[in-house]
């Protein structure tokens, strides 16, 4: 069997499955495979710019409140149907991440993640104080969005196949923009800049709509937690957030559309089965994961995947004096 038609069907047997999953699981366990997915859209954003195009950032947590805020103030204040919110919270963040390039261009590698992680900084602090908007410290509660057309699903079903639809349409278009022209591109700029503008490559435009669809990613994705989860709060979008979905990629693995996947399930499960294991130490315990999935798998759990498979399937040499073609 042919690799490429064993991924294909590893990925409609994961569809199939994730499609089963909300009439067999708890509206807990759905709400938390909603988060799942939720991640996977941030951590596929932020992959574009740090393992595509190699542009550190710790600030990403900052366009995910950005998302969240935008649905929730156009929720409760304008009374906007919750479907028109999502494209608007991605286009808004995609704007802003483009014009925050520009100036970031003149900074590179720990220099830019710095300025990012000012931003994170920032936002939250900056939420609080347009009290009128945001609600300040106490944010905004909503209210989960019913099914349409009539569909015989409650809310978290609801959210579980929206938020899925989403991923899935954000997939295939990263999958497109990074195989062609623009993703070749992204990743020469990433392995060699000069080399890329020699070539005709205009770097700094680039550079600049990268961040700006990277931000785009994770503003919907913002958008669709403040709908999972029904409160927007700005202590719910710290610095740590960054620096959780920075994690993602890298244990994900660089570089990977579908690493997203794997950094998620991570990031959402791994937590909570390290506070099952020792509610005195979690983060010790957190930690001992972290250096164990690095140790094992230094390029990420899809770069470990994509290695096994590999030599799974690679050709097996002639023995030596053997015409090609002849019986074994």
């Amino acid at each position: 069997m042919p690799l490429r038609t064993l991924r294909l069907g590893v990925t409609l047997l994961a569809v199939v499955v994730a499609l089963a999953l909300p009439f067999t699981l708890s509206n807990f366990r759905l709400f938390q495979f909603t988060q799942v997915f939720i991640y996977a859209i941030s951590l596929l954003g932020l992959n574009i710019l740090t393992g595509y195009n190699g542009q550190i950032s710790l600030g990403h947590g900052a366009f995910y409140a950005v998302g969240a805020y935008t649905t929730a103030i156009m929720l409760d204040k304008w009374n906007v149907p919750y479907g028109w919110t999502i494209p608007v919270a991605g286009l808004l963040c995609l704007v802003a991440g483009f014009l925050f390039g520009i100036p970031a261009l003149r900074l590179e590698g720990l220099y830019l993640a710095l300025a990012t992680f000012a931003l994170a900084l920032a936002v939250p602090q900056i939420l609080k104080y347009f009290e009128n908007w945001t609600g300040g410290s106490q944010g905004i509660v909503l209210s989960k969005p019913t099914a349409p057309w009539g569909l015989r699903v409650n809310p978290d079903q609801w959210l579980y196949f929206l938020t899925l639809a989403v991923l899935l349409l954000l997939f295939v278009l990263a999958t497109n923009l990074l195989a062609g022209r623009t993703g070749r591109a992204i990743v020469a700029i990433r392995d060699n800049p000069i080399a890329a503008q020699a070539m005709g490559v205009n770097t700094a435009l680039y550079k600049s709509l990268t961040f700006g669809v990277s931000a785009g990613y994770v503003g919907v994705a913002g958008a669709l937690s403040a709908l999972a989860v029904a409160y927007v709060a700005p202590d719910a979008f710290n610095v740590f957030l960054s620096i959780t979905f920075l994690t993602g990629i890298v244990i994900g693995g660089l570089a990977s559309i579908w690493g997203a996947i794997f950094g998620a399930l991570f990031i959402q499960f791994i937590p909570n089965w390290a506070q099952d294991i020792s509610k005195a130490a979690p983060w010790a315990i957190y930690g001992i994961f972290l250096i164990g999935f690095m140790y094992a798998m230094p390029r990420g759990i899809a770069g470990a995947i994509r290695l096994l498979t590999a030599r799974a399937w690679r050709p097996r040499a002639e023995p030596s004096g053997a015409a090609p073609g002849s019986p074994r």
